[in-house]
């Protein structure tokens, strides 16, 4: 386990900026995700800390020590990839032991099966141990993969969308197990998704990239609850933001705002101004509304028994709504 820390860390290939002068701190024991679409610089930070690329500049270290010229291996980091990459004509077992049987940490056999049984019971391929890597399906080769990362007692975990490949329940499954290895044995894990979901389960704390740039770094609730920017706001949420125009509704508007932002529990229903319900998704626990308003199109939540149907209407009022700018920055 150790500190990672990012500082000024700045990388480009050919014309393309990938890293913008990017500082970030991952404390010893905290589980980090890094969000944003493709392009947004999540893998490349992630090639930085191990190693397998370098930084044009800035400094990356690694429990206080700087890794110029280190290369992986010597960086003591885990590395899960979307990409498995097992060795074919090994059983799932020999896969997992392979990483515990480098002559340098001279691990006892008793402890390589513990760990072993362990994690395959964690991962649920128990019943796989001694299989071919190449009979095993897609989602259980990546689970190998994981498992092979899991066995080990790295400074850091850096696993790229490793649970992308799996089914929606193993992926569930996967996501509270990962939390709770890492919740349990105070491990440091730098994440990287797509997934807004695994982000606001998983993570202590969220780093929003966009081109390169770290937009905003912080819990995902403060992430949800005081987003920076319309970018870090669509970020996470679900269904997203609505971002509309400023004077959209009555009321005051801060000098300079362009745009209201509302997420979906941010609109007040009963009293307010007409709107037309255009949808109704009933989803179990909640329904969702999709409403149109002066030509807007909006989605919020409502009781999940309501009984509003297609072409009726609701009063709506935003409540403690967000304020940005015309460059989406936000000013309230």
């Amino acid at each position: 386990m150790a500190k990672v820390i990012l500082d000024q860390v700045t990388k480009t290939f050919g014309d393309v900026v990938a890293l913008d002068n990017v500082s970030m701190t991952i404390d010893d024991g905290s589980f980090v995700i890094l969000l944003g679409p493709t392009g947004a610089g999540k893998t490349t930070t992630l090639r930085m800390v191990s190693g397998l690329d370098t930084p044009d500049a800035g400094e990356i270290f690694i429990g206080d020590q700087p890794m110029i010229g280190l290369t992986p291996a010597q960086r003591d980091v885990a590395m899960v990839f979307q990409q498995y990459s097992l060795y074919p004509h090994m059983t799932v077992r020999q896969n997992l032991e392979f990483p515990l049987k480098s002559p340098i940490l001279k691990t006892p056999q008793s402890m390589i099966d513990e760990k072993v049984e362990a994690v395959s019971r964690v991962l649920q391929i128990a019943h796989k141990l001694d299989n071919k890597a190449t009979a095993l399906s897609g989602g259980e080769m990546q689970r190998v993969s994981i498992g092979r990362a899991l066995v080990r007692s790295p400074s850091i975990y850096l696993m790229d969308e490793p649970l992308s490949s799996l089914d929606a329940k193993l992926r569930a499954d996967l996501r509270i197990e990962l939390k709770n290895i890492q919740a349990n044995f105070g491990q440091t894990l730098l994440y990287v998704t797509h997934d807004q979901i695994e982000a606001m389960t998983m993570a202590t704390h969220v780093g929003v990239l966009d081109h390169g740039k770290l937009v905003q770094f912080g819990s995902p609730r403060e992430i949800y609850e005081n987003p920076v920017s319309i970018y870090a706001a669509s970020r996470l949420g679900q269904p997203r933001i609505n971002i509309l125009p400023a004077d959209l509704f009555k009321g005051p508007v801060p000098d300079g705002a362009k745009s209201i932002g509302l997420r979906p529990e941010q609109i007040s229903q009963g009293t307010g101004e007409e709107s037309f319900v255009t949808r109704v998704e009933h989803l179990g626990d909640q329904t969702r509304l999709h409403l149109k308003f002066k030509e807007q199109d909006l989605i919020t939540v409502t009781n999940a028994h309501t009984s509003l149907q297609r072409g009726e209407t609701v009063k709506i009022r935003p409540h403690k709504p967000f304020f940005f700018d015309a460059d989406g920055a936000r000013i309230a």
